[in-house]
């Protein structure tokens, strides 16, 4: 197909759509529909740092990261809309380094609400963060 450029830039086209995950910086590495499964990166950038000089991950950003990736797996997914309803945080060290990876899981997505687990990891492949969230699913398929 002319012009086809795969799911991962239809993905992105999408993040992209959004002026802030745009400014973060969130790119979609690797999706897997059978698996359900979405990873992401985000760069460091200097607005992210915790405290000045201390090379650590503000929690904010780590946080969008994970309500970010939560969204997009289940539009992935799904293939259809979605819109967060709540999500939740668990930092279990902090995060340094030039970026983050996130992998987001569905754990279901029904005909109007999502589930979806996101695990973070720092650029040593530590665990530096959980989440889980829940996403109104826009009508469709």
């Amino acid at each position: 197909m002319s012009g086809y450029k795969g799911p991962v830039a239809a993905l992105q086209a999408q993040c992209d759509a959004s002026p802030f995950i745009k400014f973060a910086g969130i790119e979609v590495t690797a999706i897997d529909k059978q698996a359900m499964r979405v990873t992401f990166r985000m760069p460091f950038k200097p607005e992210f740092e915790r405290g000045a000089g201390t090379g650590q991950w503000h929690g904010g950003p780590i946080a969008s990261l994970i309500d970010t990736a939560g969204c997009m797996v289940l539009i992935a997914v799904a293939g259809r809309g979605a819109g967060t309803i709540d999500f939740r945080t668990d930092y279990l060290r902090p995060a340094g380094g030039p970026w983050l990876d996130a992998v987001g899981m569905v754990r279901r997505a029904g005909r109007t609400m999502g589930v979806a687990d996101v695990d973070v990891f720092d650029s040593t492949g530590k665990l530096v963060a959980t989440g889980r969230g829940s996403f109104f699913m826009e009508a469709g398929k």
